[in-house]
């Protein structure tokens, strides 16, 4: 099975984008991640975030602009935005406080719906990596995992 497919399967039996999340971590050998996504005011709100993460971190990413920090450029420019060490990172794509997660390499990428950018899935390590296009492209089938359940979930209601 997949990775978008063991995600979509989780999500349907009700595990949650947390448990999805998990599956992401797992498969890429990272260390923590997050799942932000779009809401009607325009902002990216954070919908899970894996457990070590410094609340310090939580509390500086619950809601991001688009074009702001990883996320909200991954969102915004509709591709991955790719840091092999955000510790010494000088690209500008780095928010300050991203320094806090203790993470080096570290990719964020939209998750989308179609061809529009519905949220951001970011994941990270200690250790420096710069993931690949493959990689790249398996975590973003990963998010129209996420995004066609959400989807399917919203026309239900």
């Amino acid at each position: 099975m997949t990775l978008p497919e063991r995600v979509q399967e989780a999500l349907e039996r009700g595990g949650g984008l947390e448990e999805a999340l998990g599956l992401i971590i797992a498969r890429f050998g990272a260390e923590g991640g997050t799942i932000h996504m779009l809401e009607p005011d325009g902002l990216l709100h954070l919908q899970a975030a894996s457990r070590g993460m410094p609340a310090v971190v939580l509390d500086a990413v619950r809601t991001v602009p688009p074009g702001k920090g990883m996320a909200g450029l991954a969102a915004e420019r509709r591709q991955p935005v790719n840091v092999c060490n955000l510790q010494t990172d000088s690209s500008g794509d780095v928010r300050p406080g991203a320094k806090a997660t203790g993470f080096a390499g570290a990719v964020a990428v939209p998750i989308l719906d179609g061809e529009r950018a519905v949220g951001a899935l970011g994941i990270g390590q200690r250790g420096e990596r710069v993931f690949s296009e493959a990689e790249c492209a398996l975590l973003i089938e990963a998010g129209r995992a996420i995004a066609a359940r959400l989807q399917a979930a919203a026309s239900r209601r």
